[in-house]
């Protein structure tokens, strides 16, 4: 870390009947909390974590079974189980008025927590959230590319092995992706999965009573514009910001831009440079 740095601790709380590892960076400013996606345990999102600790109070959660939180065969994977975390986590810590910033997989977490969990919650940012659902099309990522590449990382393969699932990337997102990827379980991941298409996330979002921002990426096919705009009609005051040449990482593929599209929906813009995972 440079001297710049505005990473504070890693640190668990008992929260929901489970051990919730987070990292805090910042520590000033409205209470954000960053959920990441089905694989990304939360250090790999602290580059973006690092910019938004110059303006908020930042938490960056690891959702069960990933990363440090809490993981075995005895834990509900669920799509409840995990908004009920999040709502946990901010209870216990206090975060009244706090902004919830989820990716992919923590993007339906946050519209569920919006549901059913909303007490302190007063901003949802929802990055690229997958669509799949009941009578929906799939997910277009399929679970292998998940697994065999959880695998790879668990018996000790290096990042030469992970860079034809993410050839794009560079060896710095490699290097990081392919030292934590191992502390995804496999269990939680298949649940994960099975949620993205067995979960109606469609019928909350009558219900998320907190201004929202839908982020969609331009390229990777997760969110078309038709469903885009079922999106709306269900939520009609969402607010949606397009990023043009990004992919669904949207921060690794455009980070400049992914911070541009928040303008000043959590109070004040996000003025990050890009590291893109560094």
């Amino acid at each position: 870390m440079t001297n710049s740095s505005t990473f504070l601790y890693g640190a668990n709380v008992r929260a929901n009947g489970i051990r919730q590892h987070y990292l805090r960076y910042g520590g000033r400013g409205r209470p954000v909390v960053l959920v990441p996606g089905i694989t990304s345990p939360a250090v790999t999102w602290g580059f973006v974590a690092e910019q938004f600790g110059h303006r908020f109070d930042t938490y960056v959660l690891d959702a069960r079974g990933r990363g440090l939180s809490e993981a075995s065969d005895a834990l509900d994977y669920g799509l409840d189980a995990c908004a009920a975390d999040v709502g946990a986590f901010a209870e216990a810590l206090d975060l009244d008025g706090y902004a919830l910033v989820g990716h992919s997989m923590g993007a339906r977490i946050g519209i569920r927590t919006a549901r059913h969990h909303a007490h302190g919650l007063e901003r949802l940012v929802l990055i690229d959230p997958p669509v799949s659902g009941p009578g929906r099309r799939p997910y277009p990522a399929q679970l292998n590319w998940y697994i065999d590449s959880i695998r790879l990382m668990r018996e000790g393969a290096g990042i030469e092995a992970l860079r034809p699932f993410s050839p794009a990337w560079t060896d710095a997102q490699l290097r990081l992706r392919s030292e934590w990827l191992h502390t995804c379980d496999e269990r939680a991941i298949v649940a994960t999965y099975d949620s993205f298409h067995q979960d109606d996330i469609h019928a909350d979002l009558p219900h998320v009573k907190a201004p929202t921002l839908l982020m969609a990426a331009g390229r990777g096919d997760v969110i078309r514009a038709a469903e885009l705009a079922e999106m709306q009609q269900l939520l009609p005051a969402m607010q949606v910001a397009h990023v043009p040449n990004a992919g669904h990482m949207i921060p690794w593929d455009d980070e400049p831009g992914f911070y541009r599209a928040f303008g000043d929906f959590l109070g004040v813009p996000i003025q990050g440079e890009a590291h893109a995972g560094q």
